[in-house]
């Protein structure tokens, strides 16, 4: 049997039929629709929505920095003392090598006993003619006790003091002076160290008269 479409009417060889004109657009449409699925492959696959992520919030990790260790006072009074009394025996050294007596920044290191002992010996040595020459080594400077709550703040100080290199020399000659042969170079000294408002000072400085 063989069909024609001719506008709204369908011929056919056995007899004629009439379309009624409002059901001609819906056929139509599904002929296309029809059409339309067997050129995709025969099925229509629905258009899915995305599903959503869920929602992150990024946070930065913080690094937490550890407190610093609060120093110990009295170990800091210690580390002090033997700071300054280091500093002092290098003043020292400049005003005994100092034949006007002058070199020297001893009063920012010592006061009172202590600076009275240095000025007096410098003077001694100005007398004879002599200075002493060389260095002065303080071995092993330890801190044997520690008041800080006092009213003046003090460290005392054991050291063994070297002056084995520590020559006295006549000024004129430049030669070593005469010394006694069983005189000590090495022996114990005993320091007194204290805070004062300008500082630490020097204001015992004793050798025990023993050897170390």
């Amino acid at each position: 049997m063989t069909a024609y479409a001719t506008g709204d009417i369908v011929t056919t060889h056995t007899h004629m039929r009439r379309v009624h004109p409002r059901t001609a657009p819906l056929r139509s449409a599904g002929s296309v629709l029809l059409a339309g699925s067997l050129f995709l492959g025969g099925c229509a696959s629905a258009e899915k929505t995305p599903e959503a992520k869920p929602h992150t919030t990024s946070t930065s990790s913080v690094t937490s920095t550890p407190p610093k260790p609060v120093a110990d006072p009295v170990e800091t009074a210690k580390t002090e003392a033997i700071a300054t009394y280091l500093a002092h025996w290098k003043e020292v050294e400049k005003r005994y090598a100092d034949k006007a007596g002058k070199a020297g920044n001893i009063e920012k290191y010592a006061a009172a006993a202590a600076l009275a002992q240095v000025e007096t010996g410098a003077a001694d040595m100005r007398k004879k003619d002599a200075v002493v020459l060389g260095t002065v080594t303080v071995n092993n400077p330890t801190a044997t006790s520690a008041d800080i709550d006092r009213k003046v703040p003090h460290v005392i100080l054991s050291s063994c003091l070297d002056i084995s290199r520590w020559t006295v020399t006549d000024v004129n000659t430049q030669k070593p002076a005469a010394m006694p042969k069983n005189r000590l170079v090495r022996y114990v000294i005993k320091a007194t160290i204290e805070k004062w408002p300008a500082g630490w000072r020097v204001i015992r400085d004793e050798p025990q008269g023993k050897s170390c």
